[in-house]
């Protein structure tokens, strides 16, 4: 696939979404949204990527927010579609049914960190720069950042950062749990690596499963929660996956999966 905006890579079981604009700090236009929902998009029917790493190209950002010339002329319609194609985005990155793992170098603002947010691990280096500073434009987040943020962070804490546009550090998004991990810049890439081998080292179905627990069950009461997390645990008892890893644990090896 060729793009203008997204850089697309497959190594094996591993697929590399870049957002390619450096000149602009990798900055959300209209056209990098549609490239980055096509690449995602044939990542979800791929059955040969087990894990993406998702980054921005550069080492500046990884994505400083919206285009926000092409914001400015929105009217209340556009300004909807606007919203529309980011929430699809979103949501598409968040229930691919793979590990999408984002590399935060340098700023992830506006809609950058709500697509980091959609991601199911966020590692950052120590120059990472993290927020949604929309309120400062006059207007709010509106690819579900205000959801994700009230999700993933105490809601008194993303009421702050959303009504004060205030930009935080890696330092404080490890703290507050908004990134997993924060490593020194020359360390990233082994960090990347490693992490992407262990979750490679793990059974497919049942990582699918877990994700899709989580993912649909926070969103319903505790009760249908468990409903939805036993029906994927009986379904992981019909693989064979999870025949090898039970049967490795007992004969004291290591397991190997197949995906079946």
């Amino acid at each position: 696939m060729g793009f203008e905006c997204v850089k697309f890579e497959k190594e094996d079981a591993v697929a590399k979404v870049i957002i390619n604009r450096p000149d602009k700090l990798n900055a959300l236009s209209i056209k990098t949204v549609i490239e980055l929902h096509e690449v995602f998009s044939s990542i979800k029917k791929d059955d040969e990527v087990r894990v993406v790493v998702f980054s921005g190209a550069g080492g500046k950002a990884f994505a400083a927010g919206a285009d926000i010339g092409e914001l400015l002329v929105q009217d209340m319609i556009g300004g909807k579609n606007f919203s529309l194609r980011g929430h699809e985005l979103c949501n598409l990155i968040e229930n691919l049914g793979k590990p999408v793992v984002a590399v935060i170098d340098g700023f992830a603002l506006g809609g950058g960190c709500e697509l980091a947010m959609a991601a199911t691990i966020r590692i950052a280096t120590e120059s990472a720069k993290m927020g949604q500073p929309e309120i400062n434009l006059g207007t709010i987040a509106g690819y579900g950042g205000t959801q994700r943020l009230s999700r993933l962070l105490p809601r008194g804490v993303a009421m702050e950062l959303l009504l004060t546009g205030r930009i935080i550090d890696a330092g404080e998004a490890l703290r507050l749990g908004l990134v997993n991990k924060v490593v020194k810049r020359d360390e990233l890439q082994k960090e990347v690596d490693d992490f992407v081998k262990l979750l490679l080292s793990k059974p497919p179905f049942a990582t699918k499963a877990c994700m899709e627990a989580v993912n649909h069950g926070v969103e319903v009461s505790f009760e249908e929660g468990c409903r939805i997390e036993t029906n994927l645990f009986a379904m992981t008892c019909g693989t064979q996956d999870m025949k090898e890893g039970m049967k490795a644990f007992l004969e004291k090896r290591k397991a190997s999966f197949t995906g079946k």
